[in-house]
């Protein structure tokens, strides 16, 4: 197998046979198979339901914490990504007994 690579500038203008694609592309009509079967708005409806559940299982809170400042320049230091390593950091702090029971 032979792998192609090739560079896009997506700011480039398209040339006039992308513009020919495009349009035939969007007067294309969608026709339906077994691998992409068309849905009832039942199944539609339910597949939102299952989304819209997914979505609110998934999002994690927003919380706002004070810091000392000495750890924040700390974390600031991590670079980009510190508020997920803080996150984990809380994360893992939490579900350890030991360290729950010295910030009491």
């Amino acid at each position: 197998m032979t792998l192609i690579r090739k560079k896009i500038d997506v700011k480039a203008p398209l040339t006039d046979k992308q513009m020919i694609e495009l349009e035939n592309a969007a007067s294309m009509k969608v026709v339906m198979d077994g691998d992409c079967p068309e849905i009832t708005d039942a199944e539609f409806a339910k597949f939102v339901e299952m989304a819209k559940k997914r979505r609110e299982e998934h999002r994690k809170p927003l919380v706002s914490i004070r810091l000392n400042p000495e750890t924040y320049a700390k974390a600031k230091k991590l670079g980009k990504g510190y508020t997920g390593i803080l996150s984990r950091l809380l994360d893992m702090a939490i579900n350890n007994p030991e360290m729950l029971r010295k910030c009491l």
